[in-house]
């Protein structure tokens, strides 16, 4: 993902937990988080409501990704702070025209 998304023109930050995550968001403040809800340590929900807890994350939007089609893992992320929810496998097509409506 993270090299489709730079060959787009994207600058890509990674995390390879969800405590990290959440240090990386609040040390860069993205315009965007594309959160894997399967994360170790801290999984992407917990960390999503960690870093919408943080006052510099409050325009800050958050994409939960995931392999989880249950209805579930979906009211979760959205009710931990998540603007989108997609599923994988992901359509990087699909996955850039969402970036474009919700990027400014």
């Amino acid at each position: 993902m993270r090299l489709e998304l730079e060959r787009r023109g994207f600058r890509v930050l990674e995390a390879t937990d969800g405590a990290e995550a959440v240090a990386v968001a609040a040390s860069d403040q993205p315009d965007i988080v594309l959160m894997d809800i399967g994360l170790p340590v801290m999984d992407g929900i917990e960390a999503t409501r960690r870093i919408r807890a943080q006052e510099a994350a409050r325009g800050m939007l958050i994409v939960a990704l995931t392999a989880h089609h249950e209805t579930e893992y979906r009211a979760n992320a959205l009710a931990a702070g998540c603007d989108a929810y997609l599923t994988k496998p992901i359509d990087f097509d699909w996955l850039i025209d969402l970036l474009g409506r919700l990027l400014p």
